[in-house]
């Protein structure tokens, strides 16, 4: 299928904003954690809840209705199972090892699990950006101070890539509009995780601060964001999808330089501009959808 260049602009636009989305959206969900003394899992039930019911209530004022077709309703069911599933192995294996060896993990082999699944013969360019990715998280990401035995959380962390995976696979061809996916996936995923976020203890004190950061982890890092990327993965090929979400950490990253002081070493820097590098090769050299 040929895409023109101005809808491949906006496909791109889409993913470029769902990724940096993504990026605001493990600071928030660390200072939920710790203002309300969450465990991760009850934070991730939070996120995929609100987020889900705040996309809802845009369905529904947009004057969408709820899915009434088989197909739909297999494929919310699908898309949020995934949601679940790609929540509760990334927490288990941040418990596990770290949160840079599971975010490292986690997004450097979800494209590589795409292009092996979606592409019958990656072309040159493809292979080129898909390697430099996986660099350029080693070095941003990778600390070689970490204990060897946090790596016991590598099994949890490639399963959420082979979650993420599937799911931009799954919704690279829509069912229905990216928002009502992404609302009614998200509600989903949260109703499946409640039970063992419940076990957690989910009690949430009703201060003005926690709520905040409640609403916006829930409404810019998920539904805007979510809906962002699965607006874009309709137009773009999966591999460029699963690129896209490698400006999740590189995000972070930069953001808590710039608003904590942490201070990243040459290392991180070299790791930072090959992973600009590798995705503006993907963006400009793209397989074809």
């Amino acid at each position: 299928m040929s895409v023109d260049m101005p809808t491949r602009a906006r496909s791109s636009a889409a993913l470029v904003l769902a990724g940096v989305l993504w990026g605001t959206g493990g600071l928030a969900g660390s200072l939920l954690a710790q203002l309300a003394g969450l465990h991760p899992l009850a934070v991730a039930a939070y996120r995929l809840l609100v987020g889900g019911g705040i996309a809802t209530l845009a369905v529904l004022l947009k004057g969408g209705t709820f899915p009434r077709t088989a197909e739909a309703g297999k494929r919310l069911l699908a898309v949020g199972g995934l949601f679940a599933l790609f929540q509760a192995s990334y927490f288990a294996a941040v418990a596990l090892s770290s949160v840079s060896i599971a975010t490292m993990t986690t997004i450097g082999a979800a494209p590589v699990f795409v292009t092996l699944a979606a592409v019958r013969k990656p072309g040159r360019w493809t292979l080129v950006s898909v390697a430099g990715t996986v660099a350029g998280l080693v070095l941003l990401r990778w600390s070689p101070e970490e204990p060897a035995h946090l790596l016991g959380g590598l099994g949890f962390a490639l399963l959420a890539a082979a979650g993420f995976a599937t799911l931009t696979l799954l919704t690279a061809k829509p069912v229905l509009d990216p928002l009502a996916t992404t609302a009614y996936g998200c509600l989903i995923g949260g109703l499946l995780l409640t039970p063992v976020a419940t076990w957690t203890g989910m009690a949430l004190p009703l201060h003005a601060d926690v709520l905040a950061v409640v609403c916006y982890l829930g409404a810019v890092p998920t539904a805007l964001a979510y809906a962002a990327y699965l607006r874009g993965l309709a137009t773009a090929h999966p591999v460029l999808g699963a690129l896209s979400a490698v400006l999740e950490p590189l995000t972070a990253t930069v953001l808590a330089a710039l608003l904590f002081g942490e201070r990243l070493g040459v290392t991180a820097w070299c790791g930072a501009a090959v992973l600009v590098a590798a995705l503006a090769i993907g963006y400009w050299r793209p397989e074809p959808a």
